[in-house]
Parts: structure tokens; sequence; C-alpha cells
């Protein structure tokens, strides 16, 4: 018996007495339990056992025994923070955010958090000045303590976060002078890695100094706005190339501003409004991707409108009001091709008020109220609002005064909203709204999303507001139709706002945790990336009203709850003993099984063990692809994604290859991994990316691809890092090797594959040129019961989703040829189909003009340069006609993948260029000798209907005789 004893006791040592202890660290343990008695409205799990990492306390996450993850956003907390906090010495993200009741002085013990990354504290009440000893989180990468109560200077010291790429202090009562770095004292001018300076609403006075700003800074947005500032512009802001947003505005800046700010050719937005500026108005010639200008209400010399008012073809929108501007004003302004407002209202222009006959179709509103203007002729067609009121021609006119140019109170615009138009008059019941698309009812997190410099002004416009709506529940991993935006304007500072409702995936409420998750996603930047030309934005949550449980903590006393654990743990140990010992046995054999038979988990009715049935592929040990990535080192990665990382490594044999390493979220089911893998070992064509191998072992899915060494489609067009560029018959190449690819996935893959990510970062190209189609990861199976469409999520990626697909959740292989349709006008404009604001299907549908003998069917100004001087574009016609075709509203209206192909090598061959036949059978010509189809169109792309006519496309493009070539082609 005293042996057993003392085995026991070995035993219950060995453990790590988690029976009295559990998986947590003490020390973390009495911390949390010390947050807990300062707050109120805890997450009910929380105090329900004195174990936070081993029984999952909401907003938890640990490494080992230590807590390195605290995040409780949009919780409801009340109360401080406790000086506590700081025994949570392994902590590494800290998010409290969006507990409006939780508050007071921040505790200078946050200082001991030396591992923390990232702290977000937004919306929160804390008050007093900040900690100085944040300063010295070096490893701080993330810093968000906006829309506080803390007041005081900024801290010199956080000029030593070196590692910083988000600081926002923006929307307390900070003040005095931003800290400069002098001798042995730092100051924000050292944060040369830092991206963002959030410092708007703030009291924040003085000069800003020279020395602030420098080359070597990679600041993306400066938010300096409503402040105090004084004193003039530095010059070195014109340093800091990198810069896409600047906000001065609302402060007190003098003198005039520097010539330097016209190096900053990647800015978007500038506002300098509502300072004291003086001297010329600045020159801003030359700044190429400028969109969203506000010069409004300074004392700028008297002048007429600069030239640049007609040359920048980028801007949107143009506000100059009180800008002492006079003369004649340009005509040329409104037909600017991405204008969409122009507001010049209290200036002195004269004369008449002429927009031409060319006025650009995204124009939305003209702002001349109160200045001279003589003599106004209303444009035909166009339904935007024009304000004219205080000018002389609402007097002398008498056909104009009592009309709405001439009101005092103009017409508004109706801001987009998500359309519910589906639902019908759907009611729901007090807390719940009508979810889109399913018109069900269900409780959403709502709130407030604030763009605080937005590169656009239009808050009609469908399209940017729906793209907006597709990331965020793609992003927030939500469903569609599960997004409702309603009522975007701009306040007084110049925001956009924009009210939000976000509806549960499934059932008709959130959790307690996916409330927090989703709130923290947005609040640390870390998921959410909206659209690039809504710029920088704040999301502020309303309490949400539908958990079951608001209240938490334990409802059993300390002593209570001790007596409890006593009991049991004299109960339990000997059981604990005799487990440990059992386990680790059972262990132990499995081990051996995993080493001797590496696929038993693989429980399949093909071959012993579950081996998956693979054609040309191997399994590799995670030892194997460890060693030829050096450990999976940095310097190996040449790619990353939602679903993980890509290392490029050498396998001994010579071969390099590509493998792509799934991250935790990504991964599969051992089944669904296994069924993958064996698809893709038997999808071989010479246009798709080969499958090597793969790795399914230690908790990893790594697939191993052949290494296509010229990168993307997407980079040769953008030629980044040294690319080549690509002339018009190299396009044309790699978009008949793509589009056979593609042909060979929907008609000779078995069973057929619809990719459903086609874009151009998906199509590699080899030293040659050969065209690759890559990344399988959101491919579909169509077997024959479901031939013709899959009920599915949409997935996809913005830009290239098929509207269609988008709104009926019915995938078909309509739906890539409608993706690879974009990726066709990519190859034509060399940009990306998300483009300033612009997506490129509707730009070329509107530029579209078959007219004359216009060699770029009216498309000049949108042709990629590259091939604009070329000699002579081959097919181009029947190459945008045909691209047209492929992005049709409705799949039916698309023609098929093979059918694409054979009018590609149709394009070719009218030229005399010699196609190389394929082996397989899905070359075009074979396939459509084995498929009975004739290539003689001539008008007629299908084999079973007509080309549609300008009456049944929803282009309205004319696409009759559109692939009449010169010489008919036969199959030999």
């Amino acid at each position: 018996m005293a042996k057993f004893t003392g085995i026991l006791l070995f035993l219950v040592c060995l453990s790590g007495f988690h029976v009295c202890f559990g998986n947590t660290d003490p020390q973390d343990v009495a911390a949390l339990r010390s947050l807990m008695e300062q707050w109120q409205n805890t997450p009910s799990a929380w105090g329900q056992t004195d174990d936070p990492c081993g029984t999952a306390w909401q907003g938890i996450t640990c490494t080992g025994s230590r807590v390195v993850t605290l995040i409780l956003s949009n919780q409801n907390i009340q109360g401080t923070l406790s000086g506590d906090i700081g025994q949570l010495s392994q902590l590494q993200t800290l998010d409290l955010s969006l507990n409006g009741g939780l508050g007071g002085p921040l505790t200078e013990n946050i200082g001991n958090l030396k591992q923390l990354t990232s702290l977000s504290l937004q919306n929160c009440s804390f008050t007093g000045s900040i900690p100085g000893v944040l300063g010295s989180l070096s490893k701080l990468s993330f810093l968000a303590l906006n829309s506080n109560q803390f007041s005081g200077t900024i801290p010199a010291s956080l000029g030593n976060l070196s590692n910083v790429y988000w600081l926002d202090l923006s929307y307390n009562q900070l003040s005095g002078q931003l800290p400069i770095s002098s001798g042995t004292s730092p100051g924000l001018d050292l944060l040369v890695h830092t991206q963002h300076f959030h410092f708007n609403q703030n009291n924040l006075s003085g000069t800003i100094p020279e020395k602030l700003f420098s080359s070597q800074m990679q600041l993306i947005h400066i938010l300096f706005d409503g402040n105090n500032f004084t004193g003039e512009i530095p010059a070195s802001i014109g340093l800091v190339n990198s810069l896409e947003a600047l906000r001065l505005d609302r402060n007190g800046f003098s003198g005039p501003v520097p010539s330097s700010i016209a190096n900053l050719t990647n800015l978007h937005e500038l506002n300098l409004a509502n300072n004291k500026l003086t001297g010329l108005m600045p020159n801003l010639t030359g700044m190429s991707s400028l969109n969203y200008v506000d010069l409004s209400n300074n004392t700028f010399n008297r002048s007429e409108t600069p030239l640049w008012f007609s040359t920048l073809d980028t801007l949107t929108s143009l506000v100059v009001s009180y800008g002492r501007l006079s003369g004649p004003v340009p005509q040329k302004l409104f037909s600017l091709p991405q204008i969409q407002q122009v507001i010049l209202d209290n200036n002195e222009f004269t004369g008449t008020l002429g927009m031409g006959s060319n006025i650009s179709s995204h124009l939305q509103t003209v702002n001349f109220e109160n200045n001279n203007i003589s003599l106004f002729t209303p444009p035909p067609n166009f339904h935007g609002i024009i304000m004219l009121h205080g000018n002389e021609v609402c007097e002398t006119v008498s056909v104009l005064k009592n009309t709405i140019y001439c009101s005092d109170h103009p017409q508004a615009l109706t801001p987009y909203s998500t359309s519910l138009a589906s639902c019908g008059s759907s009611s729901c019941s007090s807390g719940l709204s009508v979810r889109p698309l399913s018109c069900n009812c269900a409780c959403p997190l709502t709130g407030m999303l604030t763009f605080r410099a937005p590169y656009f002004s239009d808050v009609t416009n469908s399209t940017v507001f729906q793209d907006l709506e597709n990331q965020l529940w793609q992003n927030l991993s939500l469903s569609p139709g599960s997004v409702y935006l309603e009522n975007p304007f701009f306040d007084e500072n110049s925001y956009m706002q924009v009210q939000v409702k976000l509806f549960p995936p499934t059932g008709t409420s959130f959790n307690q945790s996916e409330v927090s998750r989703i709130s923290s996603q947005l609040g640390q930047q870390n998921e959410f990336k909206p659209p690039k030309i809504f710029g920088p934005y704040l999301f502020t949550a309303n309490p949400y009203p539908c958990l079951d449980n608001q209240s938490g903590g334990s409802s059993l006393s300390k002593g209570a709850a001790a007596g409890i654990a006593a009991g049991c743990a004299i109960v339990l140990l000997t059981l604990i003993g005799m487990g440990i010992y059992a386990f680790r046995q059972k262990r132990r054999a499995e081990r051996a099984t995993e080493i001797s038979k590496p696929f038993a988990a693989w429980a399949s009715t093909k071959g012993v063990d579950g081996v998956p049935q693979l054609k040309g592929a191997r399994w590799f040990t995670f030892d194997e692809l460890t060693k030829i990535t050096n450990n999976f080192a940095e310097m190996n990665e040449i790619g990353a994604g939602g679903y993980g990382k890509v290392y490029k490594g050498q396998l001994t044999n010579g071969q390099v290859v590509a493998i792509k390493r799934a991250q935790a979220g990504s991964l599969q089911g051992a089944a669904e991994f296994k069924t993958e893998i064996e698809l893709l070992s038997r999808v071989h064509h010479k246009n798709l990316v080969g499958l090597v191998g793969f790795c399914f072992e230690q908790g990893e899915q790594m697939l191993v691809y052949e290494f296509i060494s010229n990168g993307t489609l997407r980079e040769n067009l953008s030629a980044e890092n040294g690319k080549q560029q690509l002339d018009w018959m190299k396009r044309l190449k790699i978009a008949l090797g793509s589009a056979r690819g593609l042909a060979y996935l929907h008609e000779l893959a078995d069973p057929p594959i619809i990719h459903r990510d086609i874009k151009s970062a998906n199509i590699l190209l080899d030293k040659l040129l050969n065209a690759k189609v890559a990344d399988f990861g959101l491919s579909k199976l169509v077997s024959d019961a479901e031939k013709g469409h899959v009920s599915t999520q949409v997935k996809g990626t913005l830009g290239y989703l098929d509207p269609e697909y988008y709104m009926t959740q019915l995938l078909t292989e309509k739906s890539d040829v409608y993706s690879y349709g974009v990726v066709m006008l990519e190859l034509i404009t060399g940009k990306p189909p998300l483009h300033k604001g612009k997506y490129i299907v509707r730009e070329v549908r509107l530029a579209l003009n078959m007219m004359g003998e216009d060699p770029y069917c009216g498309l000049e100004d949108m042709v990629d340069t590259v091939i604009r001087n070329s000699e002579t574009l081959i097919a181009f016609k029947s190459f945008v006609q045909l691209a047209m075709l492929c992005v049709e509203e409705t799949g039916a209206r698309r023609p098929k993948m093979n059918q694409v192909v054979k009018e590609i090598e149709l394009m070719l061959q009218s030229d005399g260029f010699q196609i190389e036949p394929e082996s397989e059978p899905s070359s075009a010509t074979d396939f459509y000798r084995e498929a009975g189809v004739g290539t003689a169109l001539h008008g007629h792309l299908y084999n079973d209907q007509q080309l549609p006519t300008k009456e049944a496309s929803s282009s309205g493009f004319d696409y009759s005789g559109a692939y009449a070539l010169s010489t008919k082609i036969e199959p030999k």
C-alpha cells in the first residue's frame, strides 16, 4: 500500500499539481480575479473555475500556462482597470475597446506588459494623462487610445515605440505641443516606421516643427484636423512621399502653403480648410493621385481659377468655398472624368456658367451660390444638383427665379441604403430587423462607421457601397446579405458616417464571444480593410441588446468555491494519478501507430489504412518540408493570404516547389483534406499549376505545388519587381493559356471543377510567359447530380465576383467566365478591377463606342500605355467584345470557356500566329472535334443560341458581327 501511495504521489507531482492550480499560472489567475473585482458585467464564463486557460474563459487565450490575449471588446464592462493588470507579464494583446463604462486613470502598471504588441482602449472613459510608461513597451505595434477623456500632453516617450505602425490618440482632450526629440529625449520624429498619425479632435497647439517629418518616414495618414495648431505648415511635410491622406483643416495655420506639398504624388486627400492661410492658392499640378481637395475658408490672394482645376483628371471632389476666386468658370472642370462634386460657393466668379456638353457621368453636385454669375443655361440630361442662389442670374433671368436652381433650400440627393426591395413589406418585432437577401428577422449588431478621409463624395453610388458591404461580410466571416448600410452622409467635420447593421450568419442573435470578436476586428483594423477609397475609419458600436446573459461572474462565494475545490481534490487525487499513467501509455501507443501508419486516422474504403489514392503526387513528412524551407524561414516566404503562407523550397532531386501551409483557421477536416488532394492529383494540364504532393501530420496541412518562376499576371501587368512589360501578342497568348486551363477544369476534369476565385493574381507565368491557373483553395466540385449549379456561400475576390452568383448564391461555371472576363479587361487596361474608386466593368461599358474608324472602340484613355502605341493591335475589337460577353450580368448570356478558347484561337490564327497544339483533348481544336461543335462562328458564338444583340445585351452594346474574322478556320 505504501508503495502504491508513493507512486501515486510521484505521478501527482509529475502532473504539476494541476488538481490544485489548474493549467493557468497562479499569478495570472490572481490578476484576472482582481480585474473581476473592479468590473461589473464580466462575461458569464469568468469565475466559474480558477483555470482560465484550461476552461476557456471568454476573451482569454493562453500559451502554455500564461495568458497572452485578453479581448473583451463591446461587453458593457463597467469599472476601472486594476493595477494588477501588470501581473499578466506575458500578455501580447489587450483589447477592452467599446466599453463606455470602463474608465478612470490608466494605471502606470501597464508599463509592466513588456510583451504587449497591441493595445486597444478605444471608446472607453479613461481620464487623466496618458502614462509615459507606454513608451517602454518596445514591442508595441498597434496603439489606439482614441475616443476617451485623456488630457495633458502627448508623452515624449512614445517616440521610443520604434515598432508601432498605428498611433491613434484622436477624440481626446490632449493639449500642448507635439513632442520632438532633443538630445537624449525622444520624440515623435523618431517614429519613422509609423504609418498612421491620428491626432485629430484634440486641443493640441503650437507650431509643427520642421523636424517632425523626414524622407525616411513611412506615414500614410496624417490626421491633425480639429486642433489649435498655429504657425506655418512645415515644408518638410513634402518629404513624406508615402502620404495618402493629409488633413490639417480646422486649425489656425497661417502663411503660405509650402510649394513642397506638390511633391506628394501619392496623396489622395488634401484638406487645408478653415485655417488662416495666405499668399497664392497652392499649385497642385502634378499631384497625379489627388481625389479630394478642400481649400475653403482661408485668406488666399484674390486670383482667377488655377490651371490645375482643369487638368487633374483624378479629382472627384473640389471644394473651395470662400476662396476669393474670380473671373470666368472653366468649363473643362465639369468634364473631368471622375469629378463628383464641385463646391465653389461664396467666391467672385462672373460671366456665364457654361457646363458644356461633355459633362462627367459621375458629377452629382455643383454649388456656385453667392457668386456674380449673370448667365446660365441648364444643361440637358443632367440629373444632379445645381445651386445658384445668391447670384445675379437668379434675379435678372425670370425663368430661373423660382426654379430649384435658385432656391435657398436646394434638393438633397437620396443617399445609398442597402436594398430591401425583395423583402416587400416585411416587418419585425421590437429589437429585431429585416435581414437583407433572406428577409427573415434577426438581432443585428449596430453601430457607426466613420471614414475620416474618404477619397470620394458621392453618397448615392451603389457600386462603392456594395463593395463595402461585400468586404464587411467576407472579412468578418459573416454571410452574403448579412450587412445593411444606411444613410451615408458627411458631417460638419467632413467625415463620412455610415450606419451599419451586422446580422448573425446563423440564428437570430450573436453570442457574447461573437460580439466581442467582430467589435475587436473592426477596432484593431486587423481583419476588416475597407475598399481603399474609403480611407481610414473608426467603428463605434451600440450596446448589443440581445444577449441571453449580460451579467457575469460566479454565483458561488470564494469560500464555497474553495471548499468544493478542496473536496474534489481529495476525491480525484487517486483517479488523476491513474488517469495520467493510462493516458501516457495510450499516447505512446498512438504515436507508434502514427509512425508506422501515418494515414491511420483517414478512415477510407479505398486502400489500406486510409492512404489517399493519388496520381503523380507524393506524401511529404513535416520534417522534410521543414528542412527544405529552413524551418519555414521568412526569407523563403513568397506569398500570404487568408489561408496561410506560401514558401519556396528545393527538393533533394533539385525540383523547386512552392509549399502552401494552411494556418490554424483554414484547416479542413481529415476527410475533406484527403478529398482535395485526391482531386488535385488528378488535375493535369499544362495551363494549371501542378500538385507535387502534400503533408498531413503534426496538425499541419500543406500542399506542395510546382514553382512558377515569373510571378503573377497582376505583377507583370503592373511591372512590379522588375517584371518585363507585356506587349499585345503576349497578352493574347496569356489569355489563351489561362482560358484553356479553365476550360479543362469545366469540361474535362472528373468531376468538373468550378474554380471560384479566378483573378490576375491567381494566374502565374513561367519563364516563357505560359499562363498557369493556380490556387484551387475555393474550388467546388460539380457532380452529375449538381450539373448546372451548386448552392454555396458566396466566396471570391471583390472586383471579380459574378453579380448573379452574389445575388442568388447559385454557383455555376459561368461565374468563372465572369471573373475571366474581368481578367481580359485587365489585359486591355493594365489596371486592377477596382482602381481609384472605379470598377473596370462599368467604366468600359460606359466608354465603348463602335462608331467610326476608332481602332480602340472608344477606349483610348483606358488602354494600357504599354500597348497603346503598338503598330497594330491584332483583333483588339474582337477581344474587347469577347470580354464584354464574358461579363454579361446573367450567366445565360455568357459563353462557355471552351467557346472562349476557340474565339481567342481564331483571333491569333487570323494573323498567321501558329498556335501550339495541346496534348490533352482539351485543346480547342480537339475539343471541338470531339464535341461536334463547328468553328466557323462568324457572329454566332454559341452552337445552341445566337449572340446577344444590342437590345438583348445588358451592357447596351451591339455585338452583332463581332467575330466576323476574315479567315474561316475549320478543324483539321
